[in-house]
């Protein structure tokens, strides 16, 4: 079961009555700790994914009295937030926009009315995400929002979802979210999707709207409820998958210490997401591809205000981004606190308060003061902005962290995350596809239990220091050979005619994985690497199944197939590919007899090795 109500319900309340207070302090600064060594390996033209508008996202409640504060705004601008859920978790299920008020006497905070909730959201830069009450409310009511946002007042409200945690309404034998249906089965929440779907699509027909799964691998994923005959993923899938937008889940590891919590975004976040993709293939048919997968709350659930969690917010954040989320929304902006439950972790108090700012209770600081993993999601935004792009960057250390981004400039940014609370870490860096301006950079840096972010001409593109439990970027600019006009232009030259030159082709290799099977269907994931000297600037590859798959959807490149036989073109954005680099694309395929692997491909006439 997802941890999220352990952080948001009990406390809401107290956030009325607290008075604002502010302030920051300087970073501080790290006592030497002895060093280990690591490595990093950057792949520039390996793009696992292009940043979204709405990558960075946070969530905020109606029982916040500073929700609509200038404080607020302030806050959620200078972290990056670009999309701001409302009303707020559980609350959403029994609140009705039109009377502001929430079924059951749940305490709605003054000034946190819509219209004032997006007043703030706009100003601050971001756009909003709105949860529809499933619970107690109606289609008609979740049409009559659309009409009022959209249509009379014109603030153009693209993201909605249905619900929030409605496995949790009693089916399964938990109950914490309102459900008033009689029916409480997942056949019963994706029939009457489909009805909030109609009726607020014909209002709005632009909107993007999302379907409640559960978590993969967490309760009650695989469960089979009284009367049914699949567990929730599959049973609405099978009904609502075709005519959903995105799908939407929530990520609450459970840890029981800092070191095990640390390693949940690579522990869990590529099975989670390489299991929804595959639902979504079996399920949605031809809308597979454009159904998108948003973690609409997620938290550190462990040492949620200290180091710990700083260093696993922009970790998770960006494990999730690469991994093909278009969204991840931390929970929550302020949450409040139970006082007696404060501790110490990692040398600083840890108020179990799992907002990113302080509530201002009486055993915290001041109002607003951020908490560790503020700054780390703030970090982020030294690291890329929307367009940007999210590329392959490997460290030989599980406790070292690498994230790298291939700016729109031509700059390139790399996080490195230094998980060991003892050692500092010297990083090797190199990089293929790119190649770093001479001199030092600017790193940026957010260090153990310090109380901002720091900035730092030092080191080299080749060699860095990460101090323990810290978070470094590093910003680097272009040096010779990786100008960002010359790339533009042989793209665009690619995509007008891609070359089928031999000495294109002919240095290549080509890794075919199936990501998930199961009988008469497949997802398949492609990556064509250069191996020679100079880029390739436009690419079609070639192969044969020896089985009788067909290909169904496709993306990052366009596939068509003539009997056994396949050709894959690049999609423009990606014809370039840089010596020693790659590309990669993917589809969804059915099969009946078998579905076995290709095992000889040709890039523009040219064969390749493969593995």
């Amino acid at each position: 079961m997802s941890g999220s109500t352990n952080l948001r319900r009990s406390l809401a309340p107290v956030l009325a009555v607290l008075v604002i207070a502010a302030g920051t302090a300087a970073a501080m600064t790290l006592p030497a700790a002895a060093a280990t060594a690591a490595t990093v390996s950057v792949n520039a033209g390996q793009r696992l994914a292009t940043v979204p508008a709405e990558a960075v996202g946070m969530n905020v409640a109606v029982w916040d009295g500073r929700m609509n504060t200038p404080e607020t705004t302030q806050l959620l601008a200078a972290a990056g937030m670009k999309l701001v859920r409302y009303p707020g978790g559980g609350y959403a299920d029994g609140y009705h926009w039109q009377t502001h008020t929430v079924e059951g006497g749940g305490y709605v905070a003054p000034n946190t009315e819509f219209d004032q909730y997006v007043a703030t959201v706009k100003a601050a830069g971001a756009q909003p995400i709105i949860t529809a009450n499933y619970g107690s409310g109606t289609p008609q009511e979740a049409a009559d929002w659309v009409r009022y946002a959209n249509v009379t007042k014109g603030y153009g409200i693209k993201y909605w979802e249905i619900g929030n945690e409605l496995y949790g309404n009693g089916h399964y034998g938990a109950k914490w979210e309102t459900d008033n249906h009689a029916d409480k089965s997942p056949a019963a929440y994706a029939t009457n999707l489909l009805q909030f779907i109609t009726a607020m699509k014909a209002v709005d027909p632009t909107i993007k709207i999302g379907a409640v799964l559960t978590t993969p691998n967490n309760w009650p994923d695989g469960v089979i409820g009284p009367g049914d005959t699949m567990d929730w993923n599959h049973t609405v899938l099978s009904i609502a998958g075709p005519r959903i937008d995105y799908v939407i889940v929530h990520h609450y590891p459970y840890s029981t210490s800092e070191a095990e919590l640390l390693g949940k975004p690579q522990a869990e976040i590529p099975a989670m997401t390489s299991a929804l993709r595959t639902l979504i293939a079996q399920y949605a048919g031809t809308n597979a591809p454009n159904v998108g997968i948003a973690v609409t709350e997620g938290n550190s659930q462990y040492a949620v205000d200290t180091s710990p969690a700083g260093l696993y917010a922009p970790d998770t954040y960006l494990t999730w981004l690469e991994n093909g989320a278009f969204t991840m929304d931390w929970w929550n902006l302020r949450n409040g606190t139970d006082c007696s439950k404060v501790t110490t972790i990692q040398g600083a108090t840890d108020y179990n308060d799992g907002g990113v700012v302080s509530s201002g209770a009486s055993c915290e600081p001041a109002a607003n003061t951020p908490f560790a993993p503020y700054y780390g999601i703030q970090l982020m935004t030294k690291l890329f902005a929307p367009g940007d792009s999210l590329v392959q960057a490997t460290s030989s250390s599980s406790l070292l962290s690498a994230h790298a981004v291939k700016r729109a400039n031509g700059d390139l940014s790399v996080m490195l995350i230094n998980k060991d609370p003892n050692n500092d870490v010297t990083v090797g860096l190199s990089y293929s596809g790119f190649t770093a301006a001479a001199g030092s950079p600017t790193v940026y840096s957010y260090l153990k239990n310090a109380s901002g972010i720091g900035s730092a001409t030092t080191g080299s593109s080749g060699t860095q220091t990460v101090p323990a439990y810290s978070i470094v970027v590093v910003q680097l600019h272009p040096g010779t050979g990786t100008s960002p006009s010359a790339s533009a232009s042989a793209s665009a030259s690619a995509s007008a005619s891609p070359s089928t030159s031999p000495s294109q082709g002919g240095s290549c290799r080509v890794a075919y994985v199936k990501s998930s099977e199961w009988p008469g269907g497949l997802v398949a994931n492609v990556t064509v690497a250069n191996t020679g000297s100079s880029a390739i600037t436009g690419w079609r590859l070639t192969w044969t199944f020896p089985g009788d798959t067909r290909v169904g959807n496709a993306w990052n490149a366009t596939v068509t197939q003539s009997g056994a036989t396949v050709t894959a073109v690049d999609a423009a954005y990606n014809a370039t590919i840089p010596a020693g680099g790659s590309q990669s694309f993917g589809f969804t395929g059915t099969w009946t007899a078998g579905d076995a692997s290709p095992t000889s491909f040709a890039l523009n006439g040219s064969p390749c090795t493969t593995g």
